[in-house]
């Protein structure tokens, strides 16, 4: 958190501006980047930013439409109908937020087609309703392009409705302030695991389905600061989480050891 109680994010380019304008534009927003660089911070801090409320989903493969626009519910003998999160969110105006959109289903996204195009309307069949989105509602979603390459990706048809930011991970003299900040830790420390998240990213050889990420050296961070030494934080916050390969995990190791 700042001072003033908002969520701490610190900008890298113009994602900030890009962000601001579309929802001034009412149009929706993709974050495309790697697990952990912080795009779920930034749209939490940006929610703070615009004054409006958050709603949060996590989209998986077992999620279905009606679980995120809603039911009909029997409670005390009367059949009653329950708004999911993303028809709270239109009804509230707030900025919608669906982590992860290429795991959703189809019929997910077959019901946000509408709502993330120029109509900005949700149809609830089983309810016999029509939201129109108003001007305060956001939607923006997140995709990292890398994971799983092949397997889940975005369709044209789904990605055109959206204006994109490619997020990465930021320089390392950023990244080391934000570690800095976020974890409390000493500022040499977090320019050692910088370094180290910088060269464990130039071994492709190693075939890691991620990379590190700077939220894991927040986690390893906050190990150290907390009083563990730094090659035993390395090896439970950052090694452990990367890889079950014993090789892999042993030259992720040796580094960490040279890096402390």
């Amino acid at each position: 958190m700042t001072p003033d109680g908002q969520p701490y994010y610190r900008p890298v380019a113009n994602e900030v501006e890009v962000c601001a304008h579309a929802h001034r534009a009412g149009l929706a927003l993709l974050l495309k980047g790697p697990t952990g660089c912080g795009k779920s911070r930034f749209v939490e801090a940006m929610a703070a930013r615009l004054g409006r409320p958050l709603v949060t989903v996590a989209c998986n493969d077992e999620t279905s439409a009606a679980d995120l626009v809603g039911r009909w519910l029997v409670k005390g003998g009367d059949t009653v109908w329950q708004d999911g999160p993303v028809t709270r969110a239109v009804r509230a105006g707030a900025i919608l937020y669906l982590d992860e959109i290429a795991e959703a289903r189809e019929d997910v996204i077959v019901v946000l087609h509408p709502l993330s195009d120029y109509r900005r309307r949700l149809y609830l069949d089983r309810n016999d309703e029509e939201l129109q989105a108003p001007p305060e509602f956001m939607m923006v979603v997140s995709f990292n392009p890398g994971y799983r390459r092949g397997i889940k990706e975005l369709k044209p048809s789904t990605r055109q409705r959206f204006v994109a930011l490619d997020f990465g991970y930021p320089p390392a003299d950023v990244e080391a302030e934000v570690v800095q900040r976020e974890a409390g830790a000493d500022a040499a420390v977090a320019r050692r695991l910088v370094s180290y998240a910088g060269k464990v990213r130039g071994l492709e050889e190693l075939a890691l389905a991620e990379t590190v990420s700077t939220r894991l050296l927040i986690s390893a961070a906050q190990l150290i600061v907390a009083g563990l030494p730094p090659r035993a934080a390395c090896q439970v916050a950052i090694v452990q989480p990367l890889t079950d390969d014993p090789l892999a995990a042993r030259t992720l190791q040796d580094l960490a050891d040279l890096t402390f």
